[in-house]
């Protein structure tokens, strides 16, 4: 199983996708975009909410500090023009399985807890986001409750 997972993630970050240009059809640039959109519902991304994307980044697809940097940029730039939801959750729809998905939740609840307190809009978007991705109600449930014990499920060790 941890191969597999492995193997997802190689796939991921694959796939003849420049990593030095994020394009809008990048599945990556939808997760990141997504993930700064909670870290940033209640206020501006703080140093400790980017480091956590950077490191969330890095190494979930694979990137140099320079890129991930690149990606940052591209994903703010990219939550700040979003009317909603949609945009992000349709590419990554059509680009990552179930699996894929869950990971991209997991992701988010990883920004979500960055600050050390959930509020009830980042509760709010985590559900309708999960909701969107076709992410079940108790995987979302689950995923929240294993990184509020300070547990990552995405980590093959734990």
């Amino acid at each position: 199983m941890f191969d597999d997972i492995k193997t997802f993630f190689a796939e991921l970050t694959s796939g003849g996708k420049s990593p030095t240009r994020f394009e809008p059809d990048d599945y990556r640039l939808a997760a990141a975009a997504l993930m700064v959109h909670v870290a940033t519902l209640d206020a501006n991304l703080s140093e400790t909410e980017r480091a956590k994307l950077h490191t969330l980044l890095e190494t979930r697809f694979g990137l140099d500090a320079a890129d991930t940097d690149a990606l940052i940029d591209a994903a703010v730039a990219a939550d700040r023009e979003a009317v909603d939801f949609y945009q992000f959750t349709r590419l990554l729809m059509r680009s990552l399985d179930e699996e894929g998905r869950r990971k991209v939740v997991a992701m988010m609840w990883q920004m979500v807890f960055a600050d050390g307190d959930v509020t009830e809009f980042e509760d709010n978007v985590m559900w309708r986001v999960a909701d969107l991705l076709a992410v079940p109600n108790r995987d979302r449930i689950e995923l929240r409750r294993q990184i509020a014990a300070g547990r990552d499920p995405l980590d093959e060790s734990t």
